[in-house]
């Protein structure tokens, strides 16, 4: 494994990825745009701060790159539709800064009810004003959280401590969740005509640029003081500045901004507004955080295939994802399998799930890495699970997927058909604990057999003598078998033969398989490679 790393990392997130065994790590920040796509032209990582922007010209000059790792929170300086559409996953670190923005956020508002930089700056210029910066508490106002994900619960906690009521607007959290940190759920108009402060705590999208307008400030409760330490453009600043001058809005405290920095400070320098450059997220322990978080979210995906953290993948639970990960590369190997018994179009990619699997609510990415298993011998261009379902789309291939609770032999199972202008293809496979997947059935001939390195798959009349010439021909041209599993039914025997294929003689196992379908009793032969991409 390559990793460019195109910005400063902690040594600490360096080291974790230089213990694993053959991974280059070239951290080399501030190098030219030309240098930096040169190094990427044979890196399967690339890992950023804010500085590099990946585009898609730097993309274009990555051509095996898996992931794109942004060490913070957004990922404004990554071009993720580029990166999708080449099956490149991007993950940032949404969580490891959490706590330093709460802080910061409550260290702000506190600031704002106590005016506290204005009263330092009137003693440093050595005037004593104590009747001039009289204050309000905290205790017993209405705090407005608006976005309840990490950072704005981090902020509830502590302003609960603080003994304020909290209220809350987020569509996207349940009712539950907000109960549980003793928040109440309400409208945003609601919270704005309610609150003595308001907290942002959102992404920056379409519905959210310019959040809080004119319109949005008429419906604030007069007095209401803002604090913002999200995105720059969820406030029009502007807009802003206006209600600060009719009095609606007695004070901001702005960490983020439109443009930063500035063009114009006028806002910034207005007595009423506490303004910081952007540094909510800037303690030793949150960049610390974030820079293992990233390095652990790249190593986990490059060694384990463990997806967390994604921003162009499937929203699913980090404890949900980790335990569907033996299924997901199950469901890769089995697309791998039928994709490669044999040349024909492909029509569309049947995928069932059987019993305690079908119960969960994100075995659809399942769909998704079969798509990946199908695609991926076919395609030269990269196809991960980010971009298979519009890879098929793009060929048009469906994808249908199913669900079934009956538990079949298996307490989970999953099954898969290869629809193909020569007909069906089905296999299907589970996993054996621990975490070991494993095909179970070929043509609904029930033969259990590991689902790794190179496998040949042997469809047969169920005569005797078969398997013995079988084993005499890999025998005869120094292929070793590792593993020979036989199923039988109505319809003839499948026989599923794992090989040492690396310890054979170039092409051995080709000059083998040809001789075995010169055996009388053979219908058909497949090689299946499953740890690499398949010879033609």
């Amino acid at each position: 494994m390559k990793i460019i790393v195109a910005d400063e990392l902690p040594a600490t997130a360096l080291e974790m990825l230089r213990a694993e065994a053959g991974w280059t790590v070239d951290a080399r920040p501030g190098r030219g745009p030309a240098d930096l796509a040169a190094d990427l032209a044979d890196a399967d990582a690339l890992l950023v701060r804010s500085a590099t922007k990946v585009d898609v010209r730097l993309l274009a000059s990555a051509p095996n790159l898996r992931i794109v790792a942004r060490a913070g929170t957004g990922v404004d300086n990554v071009d993720v539709d580029a990166a999708s559409a080449r099956g490149i996953l991007v993950v940032n670190a949404p969580g490891a800064n959490s706590i330093s923005v709460a802080e910061h956020a409550c260290a702000l508002m506190l600031a704002l009810a106590r005016s506290v930089p204005a009263a330092d700056r009137a003693m440093k210029d050595g005037r004593w004003e104590k009747k001039r910066f009289l204050g309000t508490e905290v205790r017993g106002k209405m705090l407005g959280i608006v976005g309840l994900g990490r950072v704005g619960q981090e902020v509830a906690h502590r302003a609960r401590a603080l003994a304020m009521r909290v209220v809350a607007h987020d569509p996207f959290i349940s009712s539950d969740v907000a109960a549980g940190i003793g928040v109440e759920l309400v409208s945003l108009d609601d919270l704005c005509a309610a609150a003595d402060f308001v907290t942002l705590h959102l992404p920056s999208t379409e519905e959210t640029t310019h959040l809080f307008n004119d319109a949005r400030f008429g419906r604030c409760k007069p007095g209401i003081r803002i604090i913002n330490t999200a995105r720059g453009d969820l406030i029009d600043e502007q807009a802003l500045r206006r209600a600060i001058e009719r009095g609606i809005v007695a004070g901001a405290a702005l960490d983020v901004f439109e443009q930063e920095p500035p063009t114009d400070w006028s806002l910034a320098q207005l007595p009423q507004v506490i303004a910081t450059p952007h540094i909510a997220a800037s303690t030793e322990e949150a960049q610390e955080l974030v820079g293992l978080e990233t390095a652990a979210t790249v190593r986990d995906f490059l060694r384990d295939g463990l997806v967390r953290n994604a921003v162009n993948f499937p929203s699913v639970h980090p404890d949900e994802l980790q335990r569907l990960q033996p299924w997901i590369r199950l469901a890769d190997r089995l697309g791998a399998i039928v994709s490669q018994m044999g040349p024909a179009r492909i029509e569309a990619i049947g995928v069932r799930y059987y019993g305690a699997l079908a119960e969960s609510r994100a075995v659809d990415v399942l769909g998704a890495s079969a798509a990946v298993g199908v695609l991926r011998p076919i395609l030269s261009s990269g196809v991960s699970m980010v971009n298979a379902r519009a890879a098929a789309r793009g060929r048009g291939i469906d994808i249908v997927e199913s669900r079934s609770s009956r538990a079949r032999h298996f307490t989970s199972l999953v099954s898969l058909k290869l629809h193909t202008s020569a007909g069906e293809r089905w296999v299907e496979g589970t996993v054996f604990e621990p975490n070991s997947p494993r095909l179970v059935s070929v043509r609904g001939v029930n033969v259990e057999a590991p689902l790794a390195g190179t496998m040949l798959i042997i469809a047969n009349d169920d005569q005797p003598g078969v398997i013995g010439e079988v084993g005499t021909i890999l025998g005869t041209y120094g292929v070793n078998i590792a593993n020979f599993a036989l199923g039988r039914g109505d319809e003839g025997a499948v026989g599923v033969v794992n090989v040492d294929e690396e310890a054979s003689a170039p092409r051995a196992l080709e000059t083998a398989v040809e001789a075995i379908r010169r055996v009388s009793a053979v219908r058909e032969a497949w090689v299946i490679r499953l740890d690499g991409p398949a010879r033609k």
